[in-house]
């Protein structure tokens, strides 16, 4: 029977998974940009600069902050909404998948070796993943 990783274990999967982001050559993502791309690669439907706000709970203005740096990065983009001119829809790139594909391979390595150390911190296969 596999169980749920401690609370430990996932904050040091998220540690381990950053660094290996900051490390690695490739978008350095503020913890805003990352919860809006992640927000519109992993929820199905169409996304707005007005319903990303109301889902983080965030201003527009900071939605759009973080949508030019992932313009920049072309790990996502905006379009003018044909049907209500008045609205912006945010689409995936092929980019982004990549990045994301990405990043969920980081994570598995994380997560590996997170179970492998038995949440030590200090474990060889931790420092391995953090390291890129």
């Amino acid at each position: 029977m596999a169980t749920s990783p401690s609370a430990d274990q996932l904050v040091g999967i998220l540690r381990d998974t950053v660094v290996a982001l900051v490390r690695r050559d490739g978008p350095d993502l503020s913890a805003r940009q990352l919860g809006v791309f992640l927000t519109c690669y992993l929820q199905d439907g169409a996304h707005t600069v007005r319903g990303l706000a109301a889902d983080l709970n965030v201003s527009k203005p900071a939605i759009t902050r973080a949508l030019d740096r992932l313009g920049e990065l072309d790990l996502a983009r905006r379009k003018v909404d044909p049907m209500d001119r008045r609205s912006v829809l945010v689409q995936r790139t092929l980019k982004g998948t990549a990045f994301l594909r990405d990043l969920r391979g980081i994570m598995t390595e994380a997560a590996t070796a997170a179970k492998k150390s038995g949440g030590s911190e200090t474990s060889a296969s931790s420092r391995k993943v953090a390291n890129g």
